[in-house]
């Protein structure tokens, strides 16, 4: 096994890191206070590459590999997790979906404008009454002529107030459960597309962009079907294993700020007449975070290289996620802990991440989803 990153690869990362630390993370407070997404950096992202990173290029992309993105995804989450799910819900839910289902001129009108930043995408699948049972979409299509009609409800679409494009799921017919459901590019101003922002104040992601949905009579054209009537829930499970690679790479991203954050500080803080990180209780806690942080690299890295590979990567994106989610939720918990005081303040940045964290280890199939996964990848499911 070659662990080593290639020439190419670590071009990318010290681009991302640079970007990040550059241009992102001096951002990140001000935005976090301010609950708004900081729009400048969308087009920035695009003239890097980000944007859509493993995107043909003939198509508008970087042609990057998976393993490449993931180490964007996880400078990002380095620096801000709000900054980094939108890549992850543009990207890996609504590009990369398009690229796997769309027909060539879906692609050609679609992934060059999303690759430079132009339009902006979203993933409409939750619902009020759907969030982990996707096959209990309420939003319905109904074939009308030439067209179809999506009515229903969408909620905490992240993107969705600032978005060009929406990938909106809906049923053709309720009683098939998943065998009804179907995808749609929808032009987020078609007539009885209605949007705004969600209710209430996040706990974490406040820089994000999260709106509610509300379709009455919308009218797409047969053309915005995306992939094959009765697809949409292979189309919705495809999308989130390249979203959840995003989730998990980020979580990453969040431990190592976690931990890079606790060392600075433990050497710096001083009590009892001595640094913190002179303490044998405050190292082992370094210690496992630490640890913590290499295995759920190593994860996110062994999926991305599978995806690279063209092998079935689920189990191993669930893997992946669902390791890296708990582990930076560890990771925050307890660098808030060493923080003391000071944790408890936005003063330093752990408080946003132990704040952040909870949504990876919640969207994109949570803890529990990311377990029944793996259980069913093992063992199969009867009959």
């Amino acid at each position: 096994m070659n662990f080593a990153l290639t020439t190419a690869q670590e071009r990318v990362r010290d681009a991302a890191r640079r970007f990040a630390e550059q241009e992102v993370a001096p951002l990140a407070r001000d935005a976090d206070e301010r609950g708004e997404f900081p729009l400048p950096l969308v087009k920035r992202m695009g003239a890097l590459g980000f944007l859509a990173g493993p995107i043909d290029r003939g198509y508008g992309g970087a042609g990057m590999d998976y393993v490449s993105f993931a180490l964007v995804y996880e400078e990002l989450g380095r620096a801000d997790s709000s900054v980094r799910g939108f890549l992850a819900v543009h990207a890996g839910l609504v590009s990369l979906c398009i690229r796997d289902w769309g027909t060539d001129e879906q692609k050609q009108r679609y992934l060059p404008r999303l690759a430079t930043g132009e339009s902006v995408g979203c993933y409409a699948l939750t619902e009020p009454n759907a969030g982990s049972d996707v096959a209990a979409l309420e939003t319905t299509a109904q074939r009308d002529g030439d067209a179809y009609l999506l009515n229903g409800e969408k909620i905490w679409i992240t993107n969705g107030n600032i978005a060009d494009v929406a990938l909106v799921f809906a049923t053709m017919d309720r009683s098939a459960r998943h065998a009804g459901l179907c995808a749609f590019v929808v032009d987020t101003r078609a007539p009885g597309f209605h949007r705004e922002k969600m209710p209430g104040k996040e706990l974490g992601h406040r820089a994000s962009d999260h709106a509610r949905f509300v379709l009455k009579d919308c009218r797409v054209p047969a053309g915005a079907l995306l992939g094959r009537s009765g697809d949409g829930f292979k189309v919705a499970m495809s999308a989130l294993d390249h979203g959840r690679l995003g989730v998990a790479a980020g979580a990453v991203g969040v431990a190592q700020a976690c931990l890079e954050a606790c060392i600075a500080f433990t050497r710096e803080r001083r009590q009892f007449g001595r640094r913190l990180a002179d303490f044998q209780m405050i190292q082992a806690h370094l210690a496992d975070m630490a640890a913590d942080v290499d295995a759920a690299r190593l994860l996110v890295y062994r999926a991305a290289w599978l995806k690279d590979q063209g092998l079935p990567t689920t189990k191993e994106t669930s893997i992946a996620k669902l390791f890296a989610t708990e582990a930076a939720v560890r990771a925050a918990g307890d660098a808030v802990l060493l923080h003391g005081g000071r944790g408890y303040s936005n003063e330093y940045p752990v408080e946003r991440y132990h704040r952040d964290i909870k949504g990876l280890q919640i969207y994109e199939g949570t803890s529990h989803i990311q377990r029944i996964i793996i259980a069913r990848e093992l063992v199969g499911r009867e009959g």
